[in-house]
């Protein structure tokens, strides 16, 4: 395959974003986006698909992100602008394959910041206890437009409201790990037998367990917002690559701890059931341990961790957004940056439309599992587009990218078949719109 970079970009000096992010807020970027819904609210829908087994999708998950991660670090470290593998499908594949990884993750990661928007209204009604099913939509809305607003203030202010919420949501694991342990202990030979358990979902044990694979998968793809980023990030050459894995070992400890704990606590089937009727299955464990105020704690770092993701989502799209606008794939008017703020504000606005728009669907199940088969194709293009990077440009094996390629493309398809019917369905409308897009550009020169 011949890489070609045909469109053109307006990347010169004073159409660049400013570097304002330090190796710290890297790090707490990609937290923020990894320890969130998929610890809260993803880790409850899929024990619903694989049982106790959820505790080894994770497992597993965490080893596809870790390939995956490492091909990010690599061509973020090599090619730091905003984009993500939008701008690698570009530079090292084909316009075509840019696109689909750009249109992948604009479907993908707006129906993980509705369901991030979903978890939190549903916590924080929790919290006051109004947990009515009608009030949780319109919270959701409201949340997704004041953190629109944050982030029309500027990455520097995004960026410090950001350390704080998830210095919060990481504190409030901790305890709950903690306080679950001694109950956990007690109850965890019941509750993880069977193992792999036949009553669930799935008929079959091996395809409950693989479709928790993708489901998990998607909990840890917040690492690739520090690449989206890239052109934010202060000396990337070094930061981007340490950011990625500092995160992604921190986020694979916690879930697993969460998981362990949670099953061993309530059992599958009573998680599953919080996860998918109320989004709230860590706040269930919470309330049968010993220790006061657990489900408070817990609660309230659910809600920041939501808000951290979310957040993070509204940046990681504004940004890939803008990456399209530059080339025109999507209407130029997406790349203006605002003076002040260095901001890209018109498609921070449409983006957090967007996300409100999903949240009317209010299915949180619905949403996540889309969300599983449109990130999964992203990150085999980035797998993809690393395999094609020079010897002296390669921080890793090939051999690491040819095994996220590969996870990723057979994960993709194990999630429920009328949802990457669809996924396949939104790419061929997305480069049929790149076809027409690309003609209106050159017939426009």
């Amino acid at each position: 395959m011949v890489a070609q970079n045909t469109s053109t970009t307006s990347t010169d000096k004073q159409h660049l974003l400013r570097r304002q992010v330090g190796a710290v807020g890297a790090v707490m970027m990609g937290l923020g986006s990894m320890v969130g819904t998929g610890v809260f609210v993803g880790t409850g829908i899929a024990a619903g698909v694989a049982g106790p087994a959820v505790i080894l999708s994770i497992v597993v998950a965490g080893i596809v992100a870790t390939c995956n991660g490492l091909s990010s670090a690599q061509l973020a470290a090599n090619h730091p602008v905003s984009g993500g593998t939008y701008e690698y499908g570009y530079r090292w594949l084909h316009p075509s394959l840019g696109f689909t990884a750009g249109w992948m993750f604009l479907c993908a990661k707006s129906t993980s910041a509705a369901t991030a928007a979903l978890g939190c209204a549903g916590y924080a009604l929790n919290i006051i206890g109004q947990n009515r099913p009608a009030t949780v939509v319109p919270l959701a809305v409201a949340t997704v437009f004041g953190l629109t607003l944050l982030v029309l203030s500027g990455i520097r202010r995004s960026s410090i409201t950001n350390i704080l919420i998830v210095s919060v949501t990481l504190l409030s694991l901790t305890i709950f790990v903690v306080a679950g342990l001694p109950t956990a202990f007690a109850t965890g030979a019941e509750n993880l037998t069977p193992f792999f358990a036949t009553e669930f979902e799935h008929s079959s044990p091996l395809a409950g367990f693989l479709e928790a694979c993708a489901l998990m998968f998607v909990a840890y793809t917040g690492y690739g917002r520090i690449a989206t980023l890239g052109e934010e990030i202060c000396k990337p050459h070094r930061n981007i690559p340490i950011a990625i894995i500092i995160s992604l070992l921190i986020s694979m400890t916690l879930y697993f701890s969460v998981g362990l704990v949670s099953i061993s606590v309530v059992g599958a089937k009573t998680f599953a059931a919080a996860g998918t009727e109320k989004a709230v299955p860590l706040e269930l464990v919470a309330d049968q341990v010993d220790v006061p105020g657990a489900a408070l704690i817990v609660a309230v770092g659910a809600v920041t961790a939501m808000l951290g993701v979310l957040l993070n989502l509204l940046l990681g799209l504004s940004r890939v957004g803008l990456a399209m606008g530059r080339r025109q794939d999507i209407p130029s008017v997406f790349a203006k940056i605002h003076d002040t703020t260095s901001t890209p504000y018109p498609v921070v606005i449409f983006v957090g439309c967007v996300i409100a728009g999903m949240v009317l669907i209010g299915d949180v199940k619905t949403t996540w599992s889309f969300s599983a088969f449109t990130v999964l194709i992203y990150y085999a293009i980035t797998n993809l587009a690393a395999i094609r990077l020079k010897e002296d440009e390669r921080s890793y094996p090939r051999v690491i990218s040819w095994a996220g390629l590969s996870f990723c493309l057979f994960l993709a398809f194990w999630v429920e078949p009328f949802v990457w019917m669809i996924g396949l369905g939104l790419i061929s409308v997305g480069l049929i719109w790149h076809s027409i897009a690309s003609q209106l550009a050159h017939s426009a020169k």
